[in-house]
């Protein structure tokens, strides 16, 4: 099958460098690649592939995305901007090796703007593909590959860092934990809370992936709906974004939200909604570091360093520590804290 160059299309974007509209992808498919900031250096942001019930839903999505992952970046002292691609499709039936050469010719188009990498849909298989098409791509097998462990520790030792502030205690041996997502991250993550002695309450639509936890980790599964009303100690979620909303927090009985889900807070007022019910919030932009962190060697063209990895994740520890402790101090909600905190980071570079 012989390829032709997807059309980029910019949108208007005030809020954003660039985002483009990907036309011209095999199977009718479009995407969307956002660049939130270079202030710090390329855009980076991983790929994800899913099926949305609108463009604008898409369009809200990476936007909200990008964003987050300039925050990341930041936060985790990475010489890198923030950006994030979506492909609008069904990864069970839609994705296809012409489709990830395609994206790869789109994002090679951008010059280097965007550095793209795995995200929910995508495997090191796929980005692999898209290396035929364009050297802007990190995630590759036999390099940083699956970012998923990586990304699932930091997560774990900022739940860690958060109990401590909690409950005077860093040990989770014991804890209730509602998981919202069994997916790559979300199960790394479920491993590393059974192994501490925590008692796991999961959902998921996928069947398979619930089966499985309650044999490896004695889980007890609820429903979707059902996840946020449970009696725990902890909310990890593990999903999709915007599940704090002022829908779901008046449900929570929880008393600290830590996952590895993006954009976690629907607005920023659910910050402060979680405030008011007692809740302790880890931000999300902080905990889920750990992927991009481990990603960064491969995309600036460097050897990847274990001890280097290792200190990067302890400082990632120590920022969530900072953060809760100067929201404690100042009586500013966790996100507006951890939000200034990168910001400042961000205009010092541009």
């Amino acid at each position: 099958m012989t390829l032709t160059a997807p059309t980029l299309t910019d949108l208007a974007v005030a809020t954003h460098e660039r985002v483009v509209h990907v036309e011209g992808l095999p199977g009718g498919l479009s995407a969307l690649i956002a660049i939130h900031s270079t202030a710090r250096g390329p855009a980076a942001g991983g790929l994800r592939m899913r099926s949305y019930d609108s463009f604008d839903a898409a369009v809200e999505d990476v936007l909200r995305l990008s964003h987050g992952m300039t925050l990341k970046n930041a936060a985790a002292d990475l010489p890198l901007g923030g950006g994030k691609a979506v492909i609008m499709g069904d990864v069970a039936t839609q994705k296809t090796p012409e489709l990830m050469e395609a994206f790869g010719m789109a994002v090679d188009q951008l010059g280097g703007d965007y550095r793209t990498a795995e995200d929910m849909g995508m495997t090191p298989e796929d980005m692999a593909i898209i290396s035929r098409q364009t050297k802007f791509v990190a995630g590759l097998p036999g390099k940083s590959g699956d970012p998923s462990p990586i990304t699932a520790r930091g997560v774990f030792l900022s739940m860690k860092v958060a109990a401590k502030h909690k409950f005077g205690s860093d040990d989770l041996n014991g804890k209730r934990v509602a998981m919202q997502g069994l997916g790559h991250v979300g199960w790394h993550l479920a491993d590393m809370l059974h192994e501490a002695g925590a008692e796991l309450i999961v959902t998921d639509v996928n069947e398979d992936a619930l089966d499985e936890a309650v044999v490896s980790f004695n889980a007890k599964v609820v429903g979707l709906d059902e996840i946020y009303g449970q009696d725990v100690e902890i909310f990890a979620p593990c999903a999709i974004g915007a599940v704090l909303n002022a829908k779901t927090i008046p449900m929570l009985t929880c008393e600290v939200v830590c996952g590895a889900a993006n954009n976690l807070l629907a607005t920023p007022e659910d910050g402060q909604r979680l405030v008011e019910r007692g809740i302790l919030y880890a931000p999300d932009f902080v905990a889920n570091g750990g992927g991009i962190i481990n990603a960064t060697p491969e995309i600036i063209g460097q050897t990847q360093d274990a001890a280097w990895l290792e200190g990067k994740l302890q400082a990632l520890s120590n920022n969530m520590d900072a953060i809760l402790s100067e929201s404690l101090r100042s009586g500013l909600p966790p996100h507006e804290v951890a939000e200034h905190m990168v910001e400042a980071k961000v205009s010092l570079a541009a």
